[in-house]
Formats: C-alpha cells, structure tokens, sequence
C-alpha cells in the first residue's frame, strides 16, 4: 500500500484550473522534488494534499485512510504528516523549546519530560542545542526554519512535505536549511520537496516531478529529468530557464548589489543590453515602491523576494516579486505625479503585462517584459 495515494485531483480558483485529474502514488521512503515554473500548481499540489487548499474533486489517501471523504477525521489524518511553509510560522513568545514541546503534548498526549527528551534530541542534531531556550526573535531565518523542521518532526510524522523552505532565506541561509533536509534524507525519511533549488533536487530526489499544464507533466529519476528530459516543456525548463534570486530583509539594503547581481546575470546569459536596463529599472522602481506602500516608515525589518526568470528558447524575461506587509497593489495608485514616477516607468517597459495577486498575508507581482 502507497503511504501517498492521489486519484485525479482538481482544483480551479474562479475560472483559473490550476490542477486537472493529478495522480500520484508515494511509496515509503521515496524523496520526492517537484519542480516547475512559477504559478504552475506545485504549491497548491502540496497543499492540497493537507487540505490547505480544499480539491474541486479527486481523492487523496494518507496512509491508507481518505482525508478528502466525507467524514473524515482531518486533523488526525494530518498528524501523519508534517509541513515546512516558506515562512517559519513559529509562536513569538514561546522560546525554541516550548514551541518544539507544544503540538506533541497537547495533539500527541506525550508527557513534558519524554516531549522535551525527544527536542533535546533534534536540537542537537541540527546543531542547535544551545538555542534551546532562545527566543525565536532572536534567532536567524536559518535557525528558525531549522526549528520549524524540528517541530514537524517533534511530531513523528509519515511524510514531511517542504514547500520551497529556503525562499524566505537570505543567500548565506540556504545552505544550513539544505544541509538539514540532506541529513533527513539519510534517515530515509519520505518527504515531498517543492523548490526551485536544482541542483538540490538532483543530489537529494529519488524522484522528480515536472509540473506544468495542469498537472505532473513529466517524472523520472533526476537523471532522466535533468540529464534526459523527454517532454518539449521539460526539456525547455531544464535546459531554458535560468534564474536570478535576490532577498532583501532591511529596508536599507545593498542597491548597489543587487544591480550587480542582475548585470551579472545578464551578461552570463547574453541579455540584450537594452533589455538587462529595463530590467535593472523595472526591479529598483518597483521594490522602492513597495518598500513605501507595504512597510510603515519606521520599519526596517522587511521581507521581499525578487525572482528574475530568463528564458533562452524566446528569449523573455519575467520578473516576480514577493512581499510581505500591508496589502499594496503599485499599479492601483495614480501614476500622474512625481512622487510615484516609478509606476509610469514600469508600465511602459512592461510590454507582456502586469499581475497583482494577495494571498497568504504576501504580494505578489509578476511583470513580463
């Protein structure tokens, strides 16, 4: 019996099918990446399977037992799996041991002693023994999502799925988090991995999944992926797509850095130089933007991610940001004055179309140039 089991799941947001008739069987043990292009379902694939995000139709078996029937007992069924999210979602005034502790006495009935026992434990495994009454303030975003996977763990799940746990992560982060999930994969631990980290996937995965079209597009070994692709999309996404990925945490971040990375960028893929400018323009504009209409004046703590796609087959360039704070959609405000010059800019260097969305307490902005 698969300990995952996925019959034709579907599910659409108003008029948009984001996955049609997905099937999926996972067998223990399995290390599964998924990878895709942005807004291809990975995430909503994942998060369905929870029931975060409740399928159109379809069935989804858990270890045997329905979660998406009728009647279910949904809160039992989940406790057979943990879930990693972007952000680390730990309890602010709890330190790093009573948020560890928590879910399993209150859900698990385990008592104190044996729940703090099993967190010493993790701790020390991970490396973070001496943060043990830390609290999560004063912890890095590595430390914290490395907490955040102990405490999935503190619950003794079937399967751990990952929903791109280092995007969140400044840069000099990502490799402590991908350490931790290498160590859980030695433990043969089954775990789904959505992420757009590649050469991760191909070192960690016994399978990896393609999304796209609606579903799961192409599987196969990372070798068959990455070095064989068969599917004219897969192929494309392998060999086509690069990427650009720059966090910002402080309001007043390195400008100057970042337009270096992307002029990196562009010239390492042979950007039209017309194109990198726009590029460069569109990315300063829009995160001072946002860093005026998502953040209050004295904050300086901040979360943004910006996210440059490259496509060699056509040669377009997409660019993604992501924030948190107070909802702000840029192109809503009036853009005849000096004070949001900016937006005028990037409305007329956005030739292939500009998208807003809010959801999960984050902005999203994707501009195709």
């Amino acid at each position: 019996m698969s300990l995952i089991e996925v019959k034709n799941l579907c599910k659409s947001f108003g008029s948009l099918e984001v996955l049609k008739d997905v099937n999926l069987s996972v067998e223990e043990g399995e290390r599964i990446a998924i990878i895709g292009g942005s807004g291809c379902g990975k995430s909503v694939f994942l998060r369905s399977l929870e029931l975060l995000e409740t399928p159109d139709s379809g069935q989804v078996f858990i270890d045997g037992e329905e979660i998406t029937a009728k009647h279910a007992d949904i809160n039992k069924i989940r406790r057979k799996m943990g879930m990693v999210y972007q952000k680390f979602y730990l309890f602010s005034h709890l330190n790093v041991l009573e948020n560890l502790c928590l879910a399993p006495v209150k859900l698990l009935g385990m008592s104190r002693k044996e729940a703090e026992e099993h967190a010493h434990e993790w701790l020390a495994r991970v490396g973070l023994a001496s943060k043990v009454h830390a609290m999560p303030a004063n912890l890095s975003g590595g430390q914290q999502q490395r907490i955040a996977i102990c405490r999935s763990l503190m619950m003794k799940p079937k399967v751990l799925l990952f929903d791109e746990p280092t995007s969140a992560l400044d840069p000099t982060m990502v490799g402590e988090v991908l350490a931790m999930i290498r160590m859980l994969a030695k433990r043969n631990l089954t775990m789904l991995i959505v992420t757009h980290e590649m050469n991760f996937a191909r070192e960690v995965a016994s399978r990896v999944l393609f999304f796209a079209d609606k579903g799961i597009y192409e599987q196969g070994t990372p070798a068959e992926i990455f070095d064989a692709p068969k599917r004219e999309q897969t192929i494309a996404f392998i060999r086509k797509l690069k990427y650009f990925v720059y966090e910002i945490s402080r309001r007043d971040f390195d400008l100057l850095a970042m337009q270096g990375g992307i002029h990196t960028f562009t010239e390492k893929y042979g950007i039209d130089s017309k194109l990198a400018y726009r590029l460069e323009l569109c990315s300063e504009e829009l995160i001072y933007e946002i860093l005026s209409g998502c953040y209050d004046n004295g904050t300086d703590d901040v979360n943004i991610s910006l996210e440059i796609l490259y496509s060699e087959a056509d040669s377009t360039v997409e660019l993604n940001l992501t924030s948190g704070g107070k909802k702000f959609n840029p192109f809503e405000v009036s853009d005849d004055d000096d004070v949001h010059l900016g937006i005028s800019i990037l409305k007329k260097v956005a030739e292939g179309g500009i998208n807003y969305d809010f959801s999960e307490n984050l902005n999203r902005i994707q501009i195709k140039l």
